[in-house]
C-alpha cells in the first residue's frame, strides 16, 4: 500500500500497488507528467524522413453499435438557421434567400456521438474503484489521487422530460480528472511501437510479462521514462477491413491485448515508468469473462484499466489504427517516433475521439 496522507482530507490511504501523491496530492495529469520538454524533444528527434502517419481509424467506426451497444455512433445533423430563416436547414443555406444582392452559400452542421465511441483516449476519470480512502472502515467509490464520486465527478441529473433515452440524464461531469487537462499539457512526445501482431499474429490471446519481454527482447525494443508506448495487435486493421458491419463472433477472436491478471506485467508498467498505453483494440487489456469460481473478496473487471487509471494515473488509449506505421517502422528499422495525439479539449469529458499523427 502507497503510504498514508495525513495531510490531505480527501484521501488518506491509497489502494495497493497504487502511486497516488506522487505528482502531489492534488494531481490531476497522472504518469504524463513524465512527458516533459525533455521527452517532446526526444520525440523531435526521431523525425528523420517527415513522413505522417493517421493513427485514427474514421470516427464512424466499428459501425452500428454492435460492438457495444452502450455507445453511440457519430450522427451529424444540419444546424438550423435564425434570423429571417429561423427553422431552415444550414446546409447549402444561400445568403440570398434573406439579401439577393450576397452570393454566400454555407454548410453548418452538428454530430452527436459516444466520446469513445471509436479512436480514443480514456481520462483517469474513466474508472474508479470502491476503495475506503478515507479510513472510516467503509469503501467509497473513488478514482485516482482520492477524488470521490458524487462530488468531483458527478452524474447527470434525470430529466424526465427527455426526448430520447441518450439525453435522460443531461450534464454528468468529472470536475476533476476530466480529459482537458490531457489536452492543456499536450499529448505529445516520443512514441514507441510494440508489434504483438508480427510475433502472435492476429489470435485472440492474453500477452503476460513472460511474452511481452520476449517482443521486447526479439525487437530490442527498449521502453524509457516518459515514452508513449503503442500495442499493435493487428484488431483495428481487421475492424476497418469490416467496413462498418463489424463481425462481432470474428472481432472476439482476434487479436492480442495485455493480461490485465499478470500481476509482473502490472508492475513492469509501474516500473518501467511509461507515460501512457495506447493499443489497436478495444481496451488495451484481453477482456475475459468473469472468474466461474465463487470468492468473498471484490476484484475488478478490468483489472488493466483499475491499475492504469485508478492506481497509477496512466492515460490509455484504444482502437487507434496502428497496423500501416507498424509495417514501416518494421521495413525500416525502427520502433521510436514522434507521437502528436490531442484529445478535445472539453471540459468535464471523462473521455474523447482523437485523430493522433505519427512523424518519423
Amino acid at each position: 500500500m502507497a503510504p498514508s496522507n495525513p495531510s490531505n482530507r480527501r484521501w488518506q490511504h491509497a489502494p495497493t500497488g497504487a502511486h497516488w501523491g506522487e505528482f502531489g496530492p492534488d494531481d490531476q495529469l497522472g504518469r504524463m507528467n513524465l512527458v516533459t520538454p525533455a521527452k517532446v524533444l526526444q520525440g523531435l528527434a526521431e523525425v528523420t524522413q517527415g513522413r505522417t502517419f493517421c493513427l485514427s481509424l474514421p470516427l464512424d467506426l466499428p459501425g452500428g453499435r454492435a460492438m457495444n451497444p452502450r455507445r453511440q455512433p457519430p450522427r451529424r445533423y444540419a444546424v438550423l438557421r435564425d434570423g429571417k430563416s429561423e427553422g431552415q436547414q444550414g446546409f447549402c443555406w444561400s445568403y440570398a434567400s434573406e439579401d439577393p444582392e450576397l452570393s454566400d452559400v454555407v454548410n453548418d452542421d452538428v454530430v452527436l456521438m459516444s466520446l469513445q465511441y471509436s479512436t480514443q483516449w480514456d481520462s483517469l476519470a474513466h474508472v474508479g474503484s470502491h476503495f475506503d480512502a478515507d479510513g472510516d472502515g467503509v469503501a467509497e467509490a473513488v478514482f485516482y489521487n482520492g477524488y470521490r464520486a458524487g462530488q468531483h465527478i458527478r452524474p447527470g441529473t434525470e430529466d424526465p422530460q427527455a426526448g430520447a433515452p441518450f439525453a435522460r440524464y443531461p450534464d454528468p461531469s468529472a470536475d476533476a480528472l476530466g480529459i482537458e487537462h490531457l489536452a492543456t499539457h499536450g499529448a505529445q512526445g516520443r512514441g514507441v511501437m510494440i508489434d504483438l501482431a508480427h510475433h502472435l499474429g492476429r489470435v485472440r490471446q492474453a500477452v503476460g510479462y513472460d511474452t511481452l519481454m520476449r517482443i521486447l527482447d526479439a525487437d530490442q525494443v527498449q521502453i524509457e521514462c516518459g515514452d508513449m508506448v503503442c500495442l499493435h495487435t493487428g484488431f483495428a486493421d481487421t475492424l476497418l477491413a469490416m467496413n462498418r458491419q463489424p463481425e462481432v463472433e470474428r472481432l472476439h477472436q482476434t487479436g492480442s491485448g495485455l493480461d490485465g491478471h499478470d500481476a509482473r506485467l502490472l508492475n513492469w508498467i509501474v516500473d518501467s515508468r511509461l507515460a501512457c498505453l495506447i493499443a489497436d483494440n478495444p481496451a488495451v487489456e484481453l477482456v475475459v469473462p468473469k472468474l466461474g469460481t465463487p470468492t468473498p473478496l471484490r476484484r475488478p473487471r478490468l483489472p488493466l484499466h483499475e491499475h492504469c487509471l485508478f492506481k497509477n494515473g496512466i492515460h490509455l488509449g484504444e482502437l487507434w489504427y496502428l497496423t500501416a506505421l507498424a509495417q514501416w517502422l518494421r521495413s525500416n528499422g525502427r520502433s521510436r517516433f514522434l507521437l502528436t495525439a490531442p484529445p478535445l479539449r472539453l471540459p468535464g469529458a471523462v473521455g474523447s475521439p482523437a485523430t493522433p499523427i505519427a512523424t518519423v
